[in-house]
């Protein structure tokens, strides 16, 4: 590709980019400094949304009404329902379906999941191939552990759980409702409801310890 060919490729490019931001611009979607946002012909805009600097939107997304999305974060394949919030530093991949008051914080990476209603990811996860229920709060640090080497695995986190922080959560696996996962754990088996689970080594501490020299 010679370089003319180049620049008439990046011509056309932005003049598709300022048409598709003009047209969200006129059915009412307030995007903060238009030129840093970069969206696809076919995604789609409730009422009231906010789109921050630096947002990636790709194809097959659909927000709905009182979202805002924070900077820096990607977006593509994916459903967002009302009163959602996202970012920033978000990557919501295909397959994401984010129910209504949910928040999707810094850091945090979502795939082929659904995240009901009022649930929270605020920082630092990775959460794949996965269902949260209601009302439940996801760690700083929490992984879904759903690759085998061989094939995905599914991960149920029910309604109304606590997942602490830096905790590993491996595939396939059930924390059923009302349950606590103690910070820093690796859960392996299902969890019943009602129900504390953790996993830790004994901490040891060596009194009045020297280095070696």
């Amino acid at each position: 590709m010679n370089t003319n060919t180049k620049i008439n490729k990046a011509k056309s490019y932005r003049l598709i980019q300022e048409r598709l931001r003009n047209k969200a611009l006129s059915k009412g979607v307030n995007l903060i400094a238009p030129e840093t946002i970069f969206l696809s012909k076919d995604t789609k805009f409730g009422k009231n949304v906010v789109i921050e600097p630096y947002v990636v939107i790709g194809a097959k997304v659909k927000i709905g009404n009182n979202v805002v999305v924070k900077s820096f974060s990607h977006i593509e394949g994916a459903k967002i329902e009302n009163n959602v919030m996202i970012g920033p530093y978000a990557r919501i991949r295909p397959g994401t379906n984010l129910k209504s008051g949910t928040k999707v914080g810094n850091f945090v990476e979502t795939k082929n999941s659904k995240i009901n209603s009022n649930s929270k990811i605020n920082h630092l996860s990775y959460i794949g191939d996965t269902l949260v229920g209601k009302n439940s709060n996801i760690g700083a640090g929490t992984i879904t552990c759903n690759y085998d080497g061989i094939k995905k695995n599914k991960t149920k986190i029910s309604d109304n759980v606590f997942i602490g922080s830096n905790s590993s959560l491996v595939a396939p696996i059930k924390i059923d409702k009302n349950s606590i996962i103690g910070a820093g754990s690796v859960i392996t088996k299902n969890v019943r409801k009602n129900s504390l689970a953790i996993e830790r080594s004994s901490q040891v501490e060596i009194k009045n310890y020297k280095k070696r020299k």
